[in-house]
């Protein structure tokens, strides 16, 4: 078995090697404004209780709950594990337990004394036959030749300190007392993760339901605050939005055949209680669909399996009329995104929808399920939101500007970001009935549209004359209800106003073991050792932003109106951001990211390992032929890369299923087959962290350049591909790709000469013991600043710019397809214009996209 060193071991793996110029003092102060604003003790829709609702807000916005003693190590304690760190005492008066910090200290003070040691004068004094004219001179007084020696001596002090400030420690500023060898601080977040801790935050977190904007999501509000709070972040505040958001009343939700007579019969609805012990009874959340419409329907049950445009388009062919009626689609499948399932029933005619989990997607058909295994129950409810965020992100009443108490706000009728007909989940068990009434109504289908619901013999599509259902969907609706984001940081003492951000959202649609709280739970950690770190004067280069965002669920709420309120901030500043949202499930490890995360990727997974395995995760994703996969709209990263222009990534390990948006996603399921030894949440917690020292602590920026254009080259020729082969089957006139092909070569050749500068910058300090100049300095800022606005450069900020009928989305490579939602689409804007066979619109963002690449690439070397 391949364990982990201990802290005083090195933890570079086999591909990597120790970098000295990190191990330098390249420090500037500088800060990052963080609005501090109080947040409301209370939600419009639903009150919190008395145990969870703050009573009263101190002087600094923290409520009591935060300040309680979190379980850390004391102060006395944490200086005695990092004094076995390499570290440098800045001038200042000396304590007992500063002297024990001054570990290690030969290799800087060498470095010191060599530097010192170079120095020669730029100029030689020869004054031949001084002796000789020394008996010419007046002879000076002991009094004037103390006088003149002392203001010699002044003058070599001031020399002496001009140039140590200036040639040896460039740009240095006050940075809290001590600075810290990079590879000992990488060493101690890995060594000083621990699973007990993630684990017992995972119950806590799990102990209730939390849907945003209730009050259990108030409650874990405060929670999360309080372990900031323990963890002394700066800027610590709650940032609250009022955004659009439905809840389903308990008696407001019906499904049901009510003709012909003898096929009666009402549907269940709710998952059975999953805690039936008497001493453990929870609340569970209803079964309903987030930005589901107000209804009550009725009309003949149609079946359109997946609820894709071309299944319903098959219907038709086959002259089943959709007009009037109630269609029942199973989740998965040819259209992944809920949503846009809906919208299809809704483009077909259909008053309303019903989606149901079908084992042969997520049941016992691929596995064993509850209790027996991690596959979903013949009870299990997928919830879920059913907002278009392909179109519209966050509050669909504020697009593109954030959902503060007094936005303008537009209707929600005919809104691009909502649906029109009501829709309601449904487990399989309650399908089974549906699928049963339809034998002998319309046609009979076969492979591809049958599922494995057990005694349903045949699958029927049904027709105008099958039984009819009534589907009723009554809900309390708030225009303006309270969200909450938990936002802290650590700031950054080189540029402090350049920002990595790394956020994982709270608010979960039962208990929330998987989704989110295994990201919640390592986020916790994360803050708590980057807490001792910030409280025994570590500090990183950059600031380190730590977010957990509300109302992700319904359609990325929380992180997205934090994106529109700061989004100049963000497109001048905002360096990277680090996503984990369900962070376990498995053992898998996958990333999704812009393609300049690949080299700073591939050097953290050298260094962590799968234990059980027995290898490092690097040598598992080449093992397996692993990829970077594309960014869609599946979490909180959307905002940040495709409307900021924030390069983003978001990690995870994943398995084979698990009782997605159930109830039965709850801490029982994780300990018995998410993640027994939460092993897989520590090795990410770890691949996390490295990650975050990657963005924020590094000199250079680890971009990987060369990478994105590469990639890019393989976007243009894959959409080329795609252009031809849906032009050749319209008949239609080819659109000229060369304008984009050239655009993607010219940044090939650019990102090669951008990368020119790191290696000479690397080659230079070392070959001095790893100082720079403060031209160097400089210039290596800018390069930093050059990297971390790329992605921005890639926004069309044009006047009326965006993609078409999708103008929220700015960035010409990147965006979620527009149906398919959860799957990423590599310059957009043409692949919709090509898959609406509108070719002259194709053309037009063929040029724009080459534009403004080539205006992005030449500014990475101008």
């Amino acid at each position: 078995m391949l364990s982990r060193p201990a802290s005083a071991q090195s933890h570079l793996g086999p591909e990597e090697t120790s970098n000295d110029a990190e191990r330098q003092n390249l420090l500037s102060h500088g800060a990052i404004e963080t609005d501090d604003s109080q947040w409301r003790g209370q939600s419009r829709y639903h009150n919190p209780t008395v145990e969870s609702a703050r009573t009263s807000v101190d002087s600094n916005g923290l409520s009591s709950f935060s300040r309680r003693d979190s379980g850390a190590s004391s102060d006395e304690s944490l200086q005695y594990e990092i004094a076995q760190m390499e570290v440098m005492d800045a001038p200042s008066s000396s304590t007992s337990s500063n002297s024990r910090l001054r570990s290690h200290l030969s290799k800087r003070i060498t470095s010191f004394t060599s530097t010192l040691s170079a120095i020669h004068l730029p100029f030689q004094v020869n004054l031949p036959g001084f002796g000789s004219l020394w008996s010419s001179i007046p002879r000076p007084s002991p009094l004037t030749l103390g006088i003149i020696g002392r203001f010699f001596g002044i003058f070599l002090v001031v020399i002496v300190v001009y140039f140590l400030a200036v040639e040896v420690f460039p740009m240095s500023t006050k940075t809290s007392g001590r600075m810290y060898d990079p590879e000992s601080v990488r060493s101690y977040v890995q060594d000083h993760i621990d699973v007990e801790n993630i684990k017992n935050s995972l119950s806590q977190i799990t102990a209730y339901d939390h849907i945003a904007g209730t009050k259990g999501d108030f409650s874990m509000a405060e929670f999360v605050e309080g372990q900031f709070a323990a963890a002394k972040l700066d800027h610590l505040h709650v940032k609250e939005y009022q955004v659009y958001m439905n809840y389903p009343r308990p008696n407001g939700r019906r499904v049901a055949i009510t003709s012909p007579p003898e096929l009666a019969w009402e549907a269940v609805l709710e998952e059975d209680p999953v805690y039936q012990a008497p001493d453990m009874p929870r609340k569970q959340t209803l079964a309903f669909h987030g930005y589901s419409r107000s209804g009550n329907v009725s009309g003949p049950l149609i079946y359109a399996n997946y609820g894709s445009r071309d299944d319903f388009k098959k219907l038709e062919e086959m002259k089943i009329d959709v007009h009037g009626s109630v269609v029942l689609v199973r989740y998965s499948g040819s259209q992944p995104d809920r949503a846009l399932k809906v919208k299809a029933a809704e483009m077909a005619g259909a008053v309303g929808c019903i989606i149901y989990s079908d084992p042969a997607d997520d049941g016992y058909a691929e596995g064993k399920a509850w209790p027996d295994g991690p596959r979903m129950p013949s009870d299990g409810v997928e919830r879920g939101s059913v907002a278009l965020t392909g179109f519209v992100a966050g509050d669909a009443l504020t697009p593109g500007w954030a959902s503060t108490k007094d936005a303008r706000r537009i209707s929600k009728d005919d809104n691009p970001g909502l649906v029109n007909i009501p829709s309601l989940p449904l487990a399989w068990r309650d399908a089974k009935t549906l699928l049963q009434a339809l034998k002998g109504h319309g046609s009979k289908m076969e492979k591809g549209w049958k599922g494995a619901v057990p005694e349903v013999r045949e699958w029927w599509t049904g027709d105008h004359k099958s039984p009819v259902v009534v589907l009723t969907n009554e809900q309390d609706e708030e225009v303006k209800q309270p969200i909450w984001n938990v936002l802290g940081s650590i700031t950054g003492v080189e540029q402090g106003e350049k920002t990595v951000i790394v956020g994982n959202h709270r608010d979960a649609w039962c208990f929330g073991a998987a989704d989110p709280g295994s990201g919640t739970a390592i986020l916790l950690e994360i803050v708590r050792v980057f807490g001792e770190l910030a409280r025994l004067g570590w500090r990183p280069l950059r600031t380190i932003q730590f977010a957990s965002w509300d109302g992700e669920e319904y359609n990325l709420l929380g992180s997205t109106e934090w994106v529109e309120d700061n989004m100049d901030e963000l497109r001048l500043n905002g360096v990277a951001y680090l996503n984990l949202d369900t962070a376990v499930t498995g053992r898998d490890f996958h990333a999704a990211a812009s393609p300049v995360f690949k080299h700073a990727l591939m050097k953290v997974l050298g260094r962590t390992s799968d234990e059980a395995l027995n290898k490092t995760l690097r040598a598992i994703w080449e093992d397996s032929d692993a990829k970077l996969e594309g960014l869609g709209a599946g979490s909180d990263y959307l905002a940040f890369q495709d409307m900021a222009g924030t390069s983003s990534i978001d990690i995870s390990f994943q398995g084979p299923g698990f009782p997605y948006h159930s109830c039965y996603d709850n801490f029982e399921w994780m300990v018995n087959f998410g993640d027994p030894g939460f092993t897989h949440h520590k090795v990410l917690a770890e691949v996390w962290a490295l990650l975050i020292l990657e963005m924020a602590d590094r000199p250079v920026v680890p971009f990987d350049f060369k990478a994105y254009a590469s990639a890019v080259a393989g976007y243009v020729a894959e959409l080329e591909s795609r252009a031809k082969s849906a032009q050749g089957s319209a008949g239609a006139p080819p659109v000229d790709m060369g304008p984009l092909q050239n655009a993607a070569q010219a940044f090939v050749k650019d990102a090669n000469e951008f990368a020119k500068w790191e290696e000479k910058w690397t080659e230079t300090v070392h070959g001095v013991g790893g100082f720079e100049d403060t031209a160097q300095s400089l210039h290596r800022m800018s390069h930093n600043s050059r990297m971390s606005n790329f992605d921005t450069h890639l926004l069309d900020l044009e006047e009326g710019g965006g993609l078409p009928g999708r103008e929220q989305y700015k960035h010409v490579i990147f965006a979620p397809q527009a149906w398919s939602g959860y799957d990423a689409a590599y310059f957009p804007g043409v692949r919709d214009a090509l898959d609406e066979g509108n070719w002259t619109l194709a053309q037009q963002q063929v040029d724009k996209a080459a534009r403004i690449l080539t205006k992005a690439s030449h500014k990475l070397l101008h």
